[in-house]
């Protein structure tokens, strides 16, 4: 595992739920004797904390302002797709080794439909930061060669997160003479994303898939531990955008 990958994800669990809201009934609970009124404020807020992050509806309204709009398979105009990599599955038994994720099936699924529909040449991206084994990229392209019966032109396999990914695929694809891409990710990621890629010198066309935002009902408005994992993934991005542009400023 990378240094930067650990650091990054410590830090990070600090800011998302569940340990954002945790902290601060930890903190009352130390300060219980000696500041009860602060003590009792930060268990109440700590608690409210959770369990408006668990609501489906704080989730959503937090999604809507990062997802892409679908792409309009009827107006394409790139010259390759890029897939980013969404995580892999360790060591997986039934599989016999390292294969991608769950959340990495979803963008390869629309990958290759994608393909199949164009004709497009594509590319994989994503390394392995969380250890050793096969990269998200081979990890990627044996899915989609095997299962999908997709073509991969090019594999990135050396990244460790979003920009990186960006960054060595712009190398790769300009090589190449390809300047405009189609770039599948997951809809709530597509904003950072798309900005990274532009950012290395990319014209992007977003191709998001798997959209969690949606119309509202009486049961969003109830604490599901579902719910709570949306408003991780938003706040996850929200925190990067913001992280993104605090990087950029200080250039």
């Amino acid at each position: 595992m990378s240094l930067t990958f650990f650091l990054t994800n410590f830090v990070a669990s600090f800011l998302l739920p569940p340990l954002n809201g945790l902290l601060l009934p930890a903190l009352g609970w130390l300060l219980w004797r000696s500041r009860p009124r602060i003590a009792r404020a930060l268990v109440g807020v700590g608690i409210l904390l959770l369990v408006l992050q668990s609501l489906p509806v704080v989730g959503a309204m937090l999604t809507r302002g990062l997802e892409a709009k679908p792409l309009n398979l009827k107006r394409i105009n790139a010259q390759a797709i890029v897939v980013m990599g969404g995580g892999r599955y360790r060591d997986a038994p039934e599989y016999g080794g390292d294969t991608v994720s769950s959340g990495g099936l979803v963008r390869l699924r629309y990958a290759a439909t994608l393909q199949r529909a164009t004709g497009l040449p594509l590319l994989v991206t994503g390394g392995k930061p969380d250890g050793e084994g096969l990269s998200e990229a081979e990890t990627m392209r044996r899915l989609l060669v095997k299962e999908f019966r997709v073509p991969v032109r090019w594999i990135e396999g050396e990244s460790e997160n979003s920009n990186d990914n960006a960054v060595k695929s712009a190398r790769l694809l300009k090589r190449s003479g390809v300047s405009r891409v189609l770039l599948v990710t997951h809809a709530v990621h597509m904003r950072r994303a798309g900005g990274a890629f532009t950012a290395a010198g990319l014209e992007v066309v977003a191709a998001p898939t798997d959209f969690s935002s949606g119309p509202f009902t009486p049961l969003d408005f109830i604490p599901q531990a579902g719910g709570m994992a949306v408003t991780g993934s938003a706040l996850h991005e929200w925190i990067g955008l913001l992280w993104y542009r605090l990087k950029n400023t200080m250039r």
